[in-house]
């Protein structure tokens, strides 16, 4: 049979705010020891009541702009009532009724638009960390600030839910309300999957693979769910509605639980919290504080930049900055080199948190225009302009401190080319040149280079060379 497959995605946003949702504690658990970010709020202690970051309610209109959604001016808090060892409440505070971000969308570098149903405020559970026979609890990440985006079922393939996610996490780091570390869980992708016969009026019955951390991961899991669920439907078996845990090594899905439905986590109006009301000004400021984004880089940049070195830069929202600073007619030889010589490099992600000063960057472009660096030379001298001995001394000191700049003065180039002329070595090479042989010329050039230590321009001498050669 042929089917055609249905994905929805729902995708925990971790808020970089500095403390956490409900209490005054670090919110970057990055590196620190298991249970050192918690408060007695965080451990649900008896009498301790939880209090509002306002902050996040900030990053959730930011974040929901980014997606082009409308942003609630009400909204409230409710009780998720679940069972886990890493949610010491019991409940999960969350926004289920009525959330702050609604309707939207985002749209695919394809133009493909994917509907975004809603996006709601919750605190984040601990972690687990299972072994052979026991588990750790580690409440670090308790009460950390989510917003959960919740898509429409619009997307059809892996591919375009690969690009979905990919395009979801650059909103939100272009947007500056997430670290985006993908590594750390700062970004995590539950992907819903159904099949249903061509020409359906419903959809199939969907399984759900949860926490996955990578855009590959989300389309390998997405291709393989789609092969079980046809496999199960071939032989006349039914899907059952679980939720399915993905194993990155071996390329599968297992079960894991039965999915629930919303009457099972009995959700209630939160009685701590109070509603949130935020004025039509409130609201306009802090979405007026949204940074240029990813589509406003491509319409700035697309006659400028290649669309795959582009969509290659994207993915660095600093290199986009930077790129926004320089002088427009330097955009493409640096965007060039910052794709092809800088994310090249061991230590590019050390290089990218201090980007060199937009004048050293211009002032590199022009040299490379003016032919008084080759293009090896440039690459050299764009690297040293990372290196912390180098900061400040600029491209042309640095060029001239390596003996790098070439020389173009035609004047002298001509006095190089007479004496390498001159010279027995090189009598041959212009008999066989004025007999037609053209191969001979590289010989020549390169004994001016020879002569000039390097530092003249080879494609000057080798027009002075066929010049003087043919008079």
């Amino acid at each position: 049979m042929k089917y055609v497959p249905t994905i929805g995605i729902e995708c925990h946003v971790q808020l970089s705010t500095k403390t956490k949702l409900f209490s005054e504690v670090d919110n970057d658990a990055r590196g620190k020891e298991p249970n050192s970010c918690v408060s007695p709020v965080d451990y649900a202690l008896p009498g301790m009541l939880p209090r509002l970051n306002g902050e996040a309610i900030k990053y959730a209109i930011r974040a929901g702009r980014a997606m082009h959604c409308n942003i609630n001016a009400f909204s409230r808090f409710d009780r998720k009532h679940y069972f886990y060892p890493d949610s010491p409440k019991g409940y999960q505070i969350t926004q289920f009724y009525q959330p702050i971000i609604g309707s939207g969308f985002v749209e695919l570098p394809s133009g493909t638009k994917i509907r975004i149903e809603h996006a709601h405020l919750e605190g984040d559970a601990g972690k687990l960390t299972h072994f052979s026979d026991y588990s750790l609890v580690d409440l670090n990440r308790v009460d950390t600030p989510l917003i959960e985006i919740v898509s429409m079922p619009d997307i059809h393939s892996p591919k375009d839910a690969h690009d979905y996610c990919k395009e979801l996490w650059r909103l939100m780091c272009y947007a500056e309300v997430t670290y985006g570390d993908l590594y750390n869980g700062n970004m995590r992708f539950d992907v819903n999957i159904s099949l249903a016969e061509e020409d359906a009026k419903e959809l199939g019955t969907r399984a759900e693979i949860k926490n996955l951390n990578s855009f590959k991961s989300v389309e390998r899991a997405a291709e393989y769910e789609i092969k079980r669920q046809s496999r199960l439907l071939d032989a006349g078996e039914k899907v059952v509605q679980e939720t399915r845990g993905w194993d990155d090594a071996s390329g599968k899905t297992t079960g894991q639980r039965s999915k629930e439905e919303a009457k099972d986590y009995r959700y209630m109006p939160e009685p701590d919290l109070p509603p949130i009301n935020l004025s039509k000004e409130f609201i306009d400021a802090e979405s007026a504080k949204l940074p240029l984004m990813p589509d406003d880089y491509r319409e700035k940049f697309n006659q400028k930049i290649s669309e795959d070195i582009l969509e290659i830069l994207l993915d660095y929202p600093s290199l986009m900055k930077k790129l926004n600073e320089i002088d427009e007619k330097n955009v493409k030889s640096l965007s060039n080199l910052f794709a092809s010589v800088l994310l090249a490099e061991e230590k590019s992600a050390e290089y990218l948190n201090d980007l060199p000063p937009s004048k050293d960057l211009n002032e590199l472009a022009e040299m490379n225009e003016k032919k008084e660096l080759s293009s090896t030379a440039t690459k050299e001298v764009f690297l040293k302009l990372f290196d912390p001995q180098m900061k400040g001394r600029g491209a042309k000191n640095i060029a001239k401190e390596l003996g790098l700049v070439q020389e173009n003065d035609l004047g002298a180039l001509q006095k190089i080319v007479d004496t390498v002329l001159a010279k027995p070595e090189t009598q041959k090479a212009q008999e066989d040149f004025r007999n037609g042989q053209e191969k001979v010329i590289g010989f020549l050039v390169g004994q001016v280079m020879k002569e000039s230590h390097g530092k003249a321009n080879p494609a000057a001498v080798q027009e002075i060379l066929r010049k003087t050669l043919t008079k």
